[in-house]
């Protein structure tokens, strides 16, 4: 899939960056992403599925694909994929929607009603998406790209930003809200790619006092 923009993939900063909608972490970058993005940015992102419930299953447990009744996090991320892939002018919204509805407002996203009503006041289908979820093919397909990333780049986290052969999890500390000057947004996420895919040699860069 290309990137939601329809930039020119040949042409556009291609990468891609993982999601679970219950890491606030997760809601600053795509935040930063969606913004950037509705302003124009020449980027060509694919947004990748991560259940942070598989990532945490314990060795001999039960995988959230057996049993997603037991994950608080796997309705809504089902939903972000089936509206991605089949509704993707519509994807900016949802997607900010659902990590509003989690971290502004302090909803539980595994009640399909909460879901429900951001897809429904977000303009999307609701009752089509929940058939895509209820028939399975939601689930495998968050499966899938799950598995797939975590095969080819090691993917534990979220948000892990990906380019080429090369993969880093990344903690941006503040957030674009809606209505957001896009500058520093578009300026953050080139930061990180560029430094993904211009020094990989650089491992690790924390401070020691987060100063807010």
């Amino acid at each position: 899939m290309a990137g939601l923009t329809g930039a020119d993939p040949l042409m556009a900063t291609t990468f891609s960056v993982t999601w679970d909608y219950r890491c606030p972490f997760a809601r600053n970058a795509h935040e930063h992403l969606l913004t950037g993005l509705a302003a124009g940015a020449d980027w060509d992102v694919r947004f990748l599925p991560f259940s942070l419930g598989q990532a945490h299953v314990e060795e001999g447990g039960v995988s959230v694909w057996d049993d997603p009744g037991s994950d608080s996090g796997i309705l809504a991320l089902q939903v972000g994929v089936v509206v991605r892939d089949e509704y993707p002018d519509l994807f900016p919204g949802v997607h900010r929607a659902l990590f509003a509805a989690r971290h502004d407002e302090g909803l539980h996203l595994e009640e399909r009603a909460v879901v429900e009503k951001v897809l429904t006041d977000q303009g999307a289908p609701a009752a089509a998406v929940f058939e895509r979820v209820d028939s399975g093919a939601a689930l495998a397909a968050v499966r899938d790209e799950h598995e797939g990333h975590v095969a080819s780049h090691t993917v534990w986290g979220v948000p892990t930003f990906i380019a080429g052969d090369e993969a880093v999890f990344v903690r941006l500390m503040d957030r674009a809200p809606v209505g957001s000057d896009p500058a520093p947004s578009i300026r953050a996420v080139e930061r990180v790619v560029d430094l993904l895919t211009g020094w990989p040699e650089l491992n690790e860069f924390k401070h020691t006092v987060v100063r807010r």
